[in-house]
């Protein structure tokens, strides 16, 4: 049966996270909800990448079967259908064999603070009404780049095989809207990694926490020295990278 990737974008505001789960609304639940209203048949969805309660993203992919011929006309009808803060932006065809999760090669994130109300900005970055050593924040998240075990930076309860992340880009750029985020790629993420980071450099930034001290939670390899408290509303899932020539011309 043709295999299909679905890429699509969303605010995550209103939802329980990407992934499907019993008794609550999701972007997987929303989607698939979607795609059977329209097309009167059942579809598994295997998601990219998991993002948390609240979380936005610019990029996500499903795959799924299907022997549907999708047509472009019936992305704007899904799109319709669906809640107005979801977009499925393409459906792809692609070879039997490939995986949204498996095949992807790095993603990136952008998590994004703001120092001065803006109502316009409360549900999609983090209110941080501190003075920053932006210079600060740049040298702790150089120190990131340093480092592979991010044991430190995973919540409790996170069931992978390892904690080692290739961190390929840290750093805190000017953002719209007087906003400053942290944009980090890596070629994998544990759970709550990105807000782990963000809330502890913030501690940098505010000059609560020094830069050696910032290392040692580092290499303590102990969830509890980290700061999760950064909410998800503030954070973007940017982009999905796939090899080169993953995607058919």
């Amino acid at each position: 049966m043709p295999r299909y990737f679905l890429e699509v974008a969303y605010k995550g505001t209103r939802y329980s996270g990407f992934q499907i789960q019993d008794n609550t609304v999701t972007i997987q639940s929303e989607v698939q909800r979607a795609l059977q209203v329209m097309f009167r048949r059942e579809f598994e969805l295997t998601g990219s990448s998991r993002t948390d309660s609240g979380v936005h993203a610019l990029q996500n992919y499903f795959h799924f079967d299907s022997d549907i011929l999708f047509q472009p006309r019936q992305i704007y009808n899904l799109n319709a259908i669906i809640n107005s803060d979801i977009v499925i932006k393409n459906i792809i065809p692609m070879p039997d064999e490939a995986h949204s999760r498996f095949q992807a090669i790095a993603r990136e994130y952008h998590y994004f603070i703001y120092a001065q109300k803006n109502p316009f900005l409360d549900d999609r970055a983090y209110f941080f009404p501190y003075t920053l050593d932006v210079n600060l924040l740049n040298q702790a998240a150089a120190i990131v780049k340093e480092y592979n075990d991010f044991t430190s930076f995973s919540k409790r309860n996170t069931q992978v095989k390892t904690f080692i992340c290739t961190i390929q880009h840290s750093q805190w750029q000017p953002g719209p809207d007087n906003t400053i985020y942290y944009h980090v790629k890596a070629n994998r993420f544990l759970r709550g990694m990105v807000r782990g980071l963000v809330a502890t450099m913030l501690k940098v930034g505010r000059g609560t926490l020094t830069l050696e001290g910032f290392r040692q939670v580092l290499e303590a390899r102990d969830c509890s020295k980290a700061d999760f408290s950064a909410p998800g509303h503030g954070l973007f899932l940017a982009v999905v990278h796939y090899p080169e020539d993953f995607f058919p011309a």
